[in-house]
């Protein structure tokens, strides 16, 4: 039987450009291509928890328009579970997406449709107890996610927490939440942390929260708990094409290989999770877009295996 992962989260429109360099701030760049692609961290999350191998349902809104049709449809298509999922009058959430040849990016987004997850009810709670983990992120109300997480501590449902976007979290949350990933960037916000070192970052979210996954782009990840466990993966050494949703790969990943281990936390089993993320954030690098890119386990296993095999 597959892990039951449940998201509540976002739902964008991603409108792509490449282009040479990422514009300055007033400047106009002449960009390449141009692609709609079915998006926001929610729901590309919940895409890569099932195509990772779990049984995914998301909870979340669209608008009344053509892209909430498409959004719906493709989350759908790619075996999330949609019965959670809202139509709401007005638009859907859209995000706007540059990306350079150095496959670096910037976001901007409009959340429309993502405003209007705050009407949490019984069914989506009971989806949220038939879990092993809730997947959460910041494009939705704050107050909805900590309904969600309140209800998943309730329920047994194991709280994981990718914060972001950066933001400062009310202790309420932090109270609530299990394990917390976040990127460099993101933990200096969420510790209100002037220094870049991993390791000062990690030490101060270990105040708040009792497990840290501090993502590290190119270089892997670093896990710190509050029994003194530290950990630090590499990432394998791939040609990224385009990291807009590497990110949501590797959370969607870590949600699947957690829950399939049933919470057991040793060095072991954390370690093995980082890796299969990892290799989830990687496989997605290597394509471009976000939702299309996401990759099936079949690919995640298969770099996971040429990067990590014979590894203890």
């Amino acid at each position: 039987m597959s892990a039951r992962v449940v998201v509540v989260g976002s739902a964008n429109l991603d409108l792509v450009v490449t282009a040479p360099q990422l514009p300055r701030p007033g400047e106009t760049v002449l960009g390449e291509d141009f692609r709609t692609v079915p998006g926001g961290k929610g729901a590309n999350q919940a895409v890569a928890a099932a195509r990772a191998g779990a049984a995914c349902d998301f909870v979340g809104a669209v608008g009344d328009d053509a892209f909430g049709v498409q959004l719906r449809d493709s989350l759908a298509g790619s075996g999330v579970g949609v019965r959670g999922l809202r139509t709401v009058p007005g638009p859907s959430g859209v995000a706007l997406i540059a990306v350079d040849r150095s496959a670096e990016n910037f976001i901007v987004v409009a959340p429309g449709a993502n405003g209007a997850v705050t009407d949490l009810g019984a069914e989506d709670r009971a989806t949220i107890a038939g879990a092993e983990v809730l997947l959460l992120q910041l494009e939705v109300p704050l107050s909805t996610v900590v309904q969600a997480a309140d209800w998943a501590r309730a329920e047994g449902t194991t709280v994981v927490l990718n914060a972001a976007p950066a933001a400062t979290l009310p202790v309420e949350l932090l109270d609530l939440v299990d394990v917390l990933v976040v990127n460099e960037h993101e933990a200096a916000t969420v510790a209100g942390a002037a220094s870049a070192d991993p390791a000062v970052l990690l030490d101060a979210l270990l105040a708040l929260v009792p497990r840290v996954v501090l993502t590290l782009g190119a270089r892997g990840a670093a896990y710190a708990d509050r029994r003194g466990l530290r950990l630090e993966i590499p990432a394998p050494r791939i040609e990224a094409v385009d990291t807009t949703a590497a990110g949501d790969a590797f959370t969607g990943a870590l949600a699947v290989s957690w829950a399939e281990r049933g919470g057991a936390i040793s060095e072991e089993t954390v370690a093995a999770s980082l890796r299969w993320a990892c290799a989830a954030g990687a496989a997605c690098a290597q394509r471009p877009g976000a939702s299309t890119a996401l990759p099936e386990r079949a690919a995640i296993d298969a770099l996971h295996d040429a990067t990590y095999r014979g590894t203890p």
